[in-house]
């Protein structure tokens, strides 16, 4: 859980804090908490939403805190601390995990492809970028969006039931 979590759950309490070196602070707290109180089950959703929620609990308490304000000027804590949030950027960060798991799946010039297509670039900048034909980044493209779409799949459903609420 530690491997598969502990990136996303840094980036997730960074969207809090903007401060990476305490969010990953954080991130170890929440699980060493976990740890030495046993909260283990079974369930891996049940795991993951009393991580996310403790990473969340615990990055709202350094904003709340005196160490906090004496370093850095205000935040909208309201904000913050609203279910809204807090669910947005767990929707964010899930699906996220899920994008950069599915791409690890294709070959590496492959996800070169996709990467360079997810920043923005054309074809023809990526051929350039890439030294290759712009045929070539173009079949490479449709190998990865045929191998890809079945992998993301939940995530469009995800990610659309949420846009939808």
């Amino acid at each position: 859980m530690y491997n598969a979590l502990y990136s996303s759950l840094c980036v997730f309490s960074n969207q809090y804090l903007e401060n990476l070196e305490k969010s990953k602070d954080i991130v170890q707290e929440v699980f060493i908490k976990m740890w030495n109180h046993e909260i283990l089950s079974q369930d891996q959703d049940a795991i993951k939403a009393y991580l996310y929620t403790s990473v969340r609990n615990k990055s709202l308490d350094y904003l709340k805190s005196k160490e906090y304000k004496v370093k850095s000027t205000e935040v909208d804590i309201a904000l913050l601390e609203s279910e809204d949030y807090f669910e947005k950027e767990v929707l964010i960060e899930e699906v996220s995990r899920l994008v950069d798991q599915a791409l690890n799946v294709l070959p590496l010039k492959c996800r070169e492809i996709v990467e360079l297509s997810m920043r923005g670039h054309q074809n023809n900048q990526i051929a350039e970028e890439l030294q290759i034909s712009i045929n070539t980044v173009k079949s490479q493209k449709k190998i990865a969006y045929k191998k890809l779409r079945p992998l993301l799949k939940g995530c469009y459903a995800v990610f659309l039931a949420y846009l939808l609420c």
